[in-house]
């Protein structure tokens, strides 16, 4: 079993590898600050975490805190503590000799999920349950600018952005709101090009390729990866089924664009086009 995900790792390293010299120029570039700030250090068992936001990061800080010590089990930690807690180091808080140090010796690793179902993941998160950051920031200026005829109400409160006027916003050159690490590209949230990372997990094959990494370094043999669903826990996952029932709401010529917007993505972690 062992020796298949070995396989399984060198064949996705291959292949970010390649499509990194393909359609990269900037291999040769400094690693600044800006682009290791999204991974997290655990010094104990020497692990660079970077996050992707909804592909298990709640699940892999509590594994991080549990390796650091920080907390005997999983179960143990809210989502709050988890997001919030300020627990766990990040790399940018290390001056350059620390940063260095630990990108050279440390395991690094990220986990990555189909781009379509992260997307959709994040948009029913974040717009479709209370939310006093994402709607009052983005939902107000989303609805002012793609919707037509908006009510007061929902110009006052920026909730119920539909899918479709979300994905018009995506694909906006000139986006009213920035963008946000949830429905960023993992090429530019994790710099794959610029920082070689020695683990490739998938969301799809979460459980076989977290407990391998978790075997990959040594960490205590009762430490799996926690299974639950972190936030609306009631909620069914965001499925292939159910991220397909969402993109039917798009006109051809919007879902073609969206791969489009994800497509290094697709090619680097091999993801087939939905």
């Amino acid at each position: 079993k062992w020796k298949s995900l070995y396989q399984i790792q060198r064949e996705r390293k291959r292949i970010m590898r390649e499509t990194c010299s393909k359609y990269k120029s900037n291999n040769r570039r400094l690693i600044t600050p800006y682009h290791v700030s999204r991974i997290f250090v655990e010094d104990k068992y020497r692990v660079l975490y970077c996050e992707v936001p909804k592909a298990g990061c709640s699940n892999w800080k509590r594994v991080l805190m549990v390796l650091n010590g920080l907390a005997s089990s999983t179960k143990d930690i809210q989502h709050n503590t988890v997001h919030y807690g300020n627990y766990l180091k990040r790399l940018d808080g290390f001056d350059h000799k620390g940063i260095y140090h630990r990108l050279n010796s440390y395991t690094k690793m990220l986990f990555i999920r189909e781009p379509f179902e992260k997307l959709v993941s994040a948009f029913r998160d974040k717009f479709e349950h209370p939310n006093n950051y994402y709607h009052p920031v983005f939902g107000k200026a989303i609805i002012s600018r793609y919707r037509v005829n908006a009510t007061k109400e929902a110009l006052r409160t920026g909730s119920g952005v539909k899918f479709k006027e979300f994905i018009q916003y995506l694909l906006d050159v000139h986006r009213p709101v920035g963008m946000d690490i949830h429905w960023d590209h993992v090429n530019r949230l994790c710099s794959p090009c610029l920082i070689d990372y020695d683990f490739v997990g998938k969301f799809e094959s979460m459980e076989e390729d977290a407990n391998f990494f978790l075997h990959l370094i040594g960490a205590p043999q009762n430490l799996t990866f926690p299974k639950f669903k972190d936030r609306h826990s009631n909620e069914e996952r965001t499925t292939t089924k159910i991220t397909q029932q969402y993109f039917a709401q798009l006109s051809p010529s919007q879902r073609q664009r969206s791969y489009d917007f994800y497509y290094m993505d697709y090619l680097m972690f091999n993801y087939s086009k939905p």
